[in-house]
């Protein structure tokens, strides 16, 4: 072959593999949900604003737990088990949650559905953070955290004082993922 026809070739390829991404890429995003307003009455957290008080049932007991408000940096992960995505994220949480430790961010996953069919899904797929159960919904604490697109999995990070730093849809692919997209 002469220099010329393999330097084209290489060229189409390379311009032809960047297509790909791209188009791939622009369909992810298309895929997605508009951004839909806020119920009536319901207030939406912005990056940079304190998140309001928000108590949730522990999925395991029952009893309520405070998701905002001063204390530790928080992850707050809301999934379902019907969610292919969240079901691959949740072992990926969990490494991370363990390489946190007692001071470490605290990871905090709440399920949008029913105590039972979280519960059926953490028998199949067990994580030692906290979970907590919420009927899911257009007022969710999701959506006032931000979920405007109603896309699960759905993260959030809190700081210490419970202000919202940022958000992310989509699962994780690994731990060190997780880690530097908290600590940005």
């Amino acid at each position: 072959m002469k220099r010329e026809a393999v330097f084209t070739w290489g060229a189409i390829m390379v311009l032809g593999g960047l297509s790909a991404w791209l188009g791939w890429w622009l369909g992810q995003r298309a895929l997605w949900p508009e951004e839909k307003p806020a119920p009536p009455g319901m207030v939406i957290t912005e990056v940079g604003q304190v998140a309001p008080p928000l108590t949730l049932p522990d999925l395991r007991s029952g009893g309520p737990v405070a998701v905002t408000g001063p204390g530790r940096t928080r992850l707050i992960n809301y999934w379902a088990s019907w969610c292919g995505p969240c079901r691959k994220e949740m072992p990926v949480l969990d490494a991370f949650s363990r390489q946190q430790g007692g001071n470490g961010i605290k990871v905090m996953g709440i399920a949008l559905e029913s105590r039972d069919e979280a519960l059926a899904f953490i028998e199949d797929v067990p994580v030692a953070f906290q979970l907590l159960v919420e009927n899911p919904g257009p007022g969710d604490s999701s959506v006032q955290l931000g979920n405007r697109r109603g896309i699960l999995p759905y993260t959030v990070l809190l700081d210490a004082e419970g202000r919202l730093l940022k958000t992310h849809y989509g699962a994780f692919p690994d731990a060190e993922s997780v880690r530097e997209w908290a600590r940005d």
